[in-house]
């Protein structure tokens, strides 16, 4: 088929779809979204021709002027040949990290295809590789059993530029819904990663923030062609919620997905790059499965088809602590609380089994600590031990038996344990160590605190304002309020400024109500962001973050 026919067919498709619109299914099948999120674990893949010079995928066409566009089409595919891509080597190393589904960028905003496509010449099987590695890599992946997702984006800087049509992400004549040559090519090239790909799990569309017409709207027709196609696809971005470089403070009620960068980009970087480290990634996986969302954390291979050292090292990292710890983070829920200081919780979705993680406790191989949780209480059945351990051998130690105690106390269940496995030659081990306590009760119930986003700037300074919900099982609640500077979009990928108390005094709550504080002595000409604060007597909770914008 060539490109005209299939576009012609998508056009037709698009006359027909009123008189299918009923039929058509309105959200994700709630089954498959649980099925989603017990996966807990997605590997994320940005990669595309113009990795060759390392720069940021696509944007770099935004703002750029006729000779490098022109250079970026044509010269690019003619040198783009990854010759060392080994998809099964990439998939085995996904499926020993502890991945459970994989969304690689079938189209990113340039344009260019990385499948086979009938649409456009801007595709990989017009580049010295002519290979589908689309098709390579989701076979590869799925023969590891790991659930197979695309990620498509509704840009196509390619066809504006071939069009005449000025290169933007947010002008009204260069989004989809107004755009109907845009339009059709893009459902066009949806139907050929929906039937030609095998079974498609999950689906993620990367529409612009910020546009006059709201995000879902911009993919409405893309979702509903997926779900025409296979409606048990999970369609995440465009659907669910998909913070993007940062964990969420609050537990979303619904089903989300967090998505992060092992550096500074997305796509590869060769110089200038700065990692998290593996301990890094590994605690912010724990804090999404504790926060009840899906960890899709991205990886850029290198133009010849290799994967940087640094990123495997990181894969590997992740793969020995999820040998050790694999049940803590698949099929889980949110506990009664995420977290009590550097401890934080998963429950088993279907069994009383709660999970501790030790995330920051320096804890020394052969070394015995002692913890007292005070959200997690012990009954007659419970037992607890630290995954990964027999709890009858210390190595090279016979006269030492570690194993697990614990004990329900008034103040919690307090928990004496041992690190007796050596993962390290050096017996060092940074990273978190988890504590598996079966038939578990929740030790109390917390207080509910919403932070309102009604700030607003006065003489005196801002003035903050959340509502207490709920006391919990606390007959009173001291509350108040934390700020910290708002980051811009340019340093979304820089560290997060400590949050800082608003006044020197919390407010006492007997009753549910709202409260207030005024946030003063700071420069109203930057962006802050506030969040309320609720001390029960035992944990300390968080409402969610609200912006305050610059007066």
């Amino acid at each position: 088929m060539n490109r005209r026919s299939a576009l012609r067919r998508t056009l037709s498709f698009l006359a027909l779809a009123g008189l299918f619109a009923a039929c058509l299914p309105a959200a994700n099948n709630p089954e498959r979204v649980e099925w989603f999120r017990d996966l807990g674990l997605g590997l994320f893949i940005h990669w595309s021709l113009d990795s060759q010079v390392t720069a940021v995928i696509s944007h770099s066409m935004v703002g750029a002027d006729k000779e490098y566009l022109e250079r970026y089409v044509s010269e690019l595919p003619r040198s783009f040949n990854p010759k060392k891509f080994d998809p099964r080597e990439w998939a085995r190393l996904a499926r020993l990290a502890g991945f459970r589904y994989v969304v690689f960028t079938a189209k990113h905003h340039s344009g260019f295809c990385m499948f086979g496509t009938e649409t456009t010449d801007f595709n990989i099987m017009n580049t010295p590789y002519a290979r589908d590695v689309t098709k390579e890599l989701f076979d590869a992946f799925r023969a590891e059993g790991i659930a197979i997702g695309w990620y498509f984006s509704p840009d196509d800087f390619h066809y504006l530029y071939r069009s005449g049509t000025l290169i933007s992400r947010l002008r009204p004549e260069a989004l989809p819904p107004n755009n109907s040559g845009l339009l059709a090519l893009n459902l066009a090239q949806e139907e050929e990663l929906m039937t030609n790909y095998g079974k498609i799990d999950v689906v993620f569309f990367d529409p612009p923030t910020g546009s006059p017409i709201a995000r879902d709207r911009l993919v409405q027709e893309m979702k509903e062609i997926v779900w025409r196609l296979d409606p048990d696809t999970v369609i995440t971005r465009g659907e669910i919620e998909t913070p993007e470089q940062y964990t969420p403070g609050v537990p979303p009620d619904e089903a989300w997905e967090g998505n992060m960068t092992m550096g500074a980009q997305w796509q590869y970087r060769g110089t200038n790059e700065r990692y998290k480290s593996g301990t890094d990634l590994i605690r912010t996986w724990i804090e999404t499965r504790a926060k009840g969302g899906n960890f899709l954390l991205n990886i850029g291979p290198k133009p010849d088809g290799e994967m940087p050292i640094e990123q495997e090292a990181r894969m590997r990292e992740m793969g020995l602590w999820r040998l050790v710890n694999e049940e803590a983070v698949l099929a889980v829920r949110p506990w009664v609380i995420t977290n009590e200081g550097d401890i934080w919780f998963t429950k088993a979705k279907d069994a009383a089994t709660v999970y501790a993680f030790v995330t920051n406790a320096d804890w020394a191989w052969g070394a015995r600590k002692t913890f007292t949780l005070k959200s997690v209480k012990a009954t007659a059945d419970t037992t607890v031990r630290v995954l990964g351990q027999n709890e009858t051998v210390l190595e090279y130690r016979p006269d030492v038996t570690p194993k697990t105690e614990f004990e329900q106390t008034a103040a919690g269940l307090r928990i004496t344990a041992f690190r007796a496995q050596r993962l390290y030659n050096d017996r060092r081990w940074p990273n978190p160590v988890v504590l598996k306590i079966t038939h578990a009760e929740a030790g109390l119930r917390p207080p509910v605190v919403v932070t309102l986003s009604t700030a607003a700037w006065g003489a005196r300074g801002a003035t903050l304002a959340a509502e207490l919900k709920d006391l919990g099982d606390a007959s009173s609640v001291a509350v108040g309020f934390e700020y910290r500077r708002k980051k811009s979009t340019a340093e979304m990928y820089e560290p997060d400024d400590p949050w800082k108390t608003v006044g020197k005094k919390k407010q006492s709550l007997s009753a549910p109500g709202g409260f207030s504080a005024v946030l003063s002595k700071v420069d109203a000409r930057r962006d802050w962001e506030y969040r309320a604060v609720a001390e029960h007597p035992k944990v300390t909770l968080y409402g969610m973050t609200a912006a305050l914008p610059a007066r």
